[in-house]
């Protein structure tokens, strides 16, 4: 197994004391920082826009994992990049030329990844499998945090781990939504490299603790 990676998500943080919340993470065992960018079309919700996100990459000693859930994503990658962000997510449901859009992020000086909703079957992925560094999984419908885990997701952890086996791929797996102590284990075994964690480590009496947790 690789290692557990642990990327918690400044979705749940306090807004209003981000900064308090970044040194935090600094100081945890967190591998990156995730940062959601929500445009109130692709999901219900809007949330990080770009003066956020560089306000972000000053602070942080973490690298950025960010996470567009955004129509039209390559229409900012090359922003984003510019901005810190480390690795650039974009979904497979957002963007009509996937294989471009990956190509683009990778010009652009970022590692590429690739998002499916939990509707979305893992077969979508195998002509890009190759060409990804990253594939997140959503374990819930995306747009809002705090939502409940979805048990089909264990199966497709199986498939896609079987998919980059099959390939050749060293794509790493990622998965958010419903992360926590209590299905950490389950999640890894079945194929996760990297587990995004909000409410979580941000609503846990110790965060750094529960960041702990979740690699062990």
């Amino acid at each position: 197994m690789k290692n557990k990676l642990i990327s918690p998500s400044l979705l749940s943080a306090d807004f209003a004391n981000l900064q308090k919340d970044i040194e935090m993470l600094n100081a945890s065992q967190a591998d990156y920082l995730h940062i959601d960018v929500m445009d109130g079309v692709f999901v219900p919700n809007i949330s990080f826009g770009m003066p956020v996100i560089e306000a972000i990459a000053r602070h942080s000693k973490k690298p950025l994992d960010v996470h567009l859930m955004i129509v039209e994503p390559e229409r900012y990658v090359e922003s984003f990049v510019q901005l810190g962000a480390d690795i650039l997510t974009i979904h497979a449901e957002a963007t009509h030329h996937l294989h471009r859009a990956v190509q683009q992020i990778k010009n652009a000086g970022a590692k590429a990844g690739v998002s499916i909703n939990p509707a979305t079957p893992v077969s979508v992925l195998e002509d890009i499998i190759a060409d990804v560094d990253l594939v997140l999984v959503m374990s819930v419908n995306p747009g809002f945090g705090g939502q409940a885990f979805i048990e089909n997701t264990y199966k497709k952890l199986r498939q896609l781990h079987q998919m980059i086996q099959q390939s050749g791929s060293s794509a790493i797996v990622e998965v958010d939504g419903g992360v926590n102590d209590k299905n950490a284990k389950a999640l890894f075994t079945a194929g996760a490299d990297m587990l995004v964690a909000g409410n979580f480590v941000f609503k846990h009496a110790d965060p750094k603790k529960a960041i702990e947790l979740l690699k062990k």
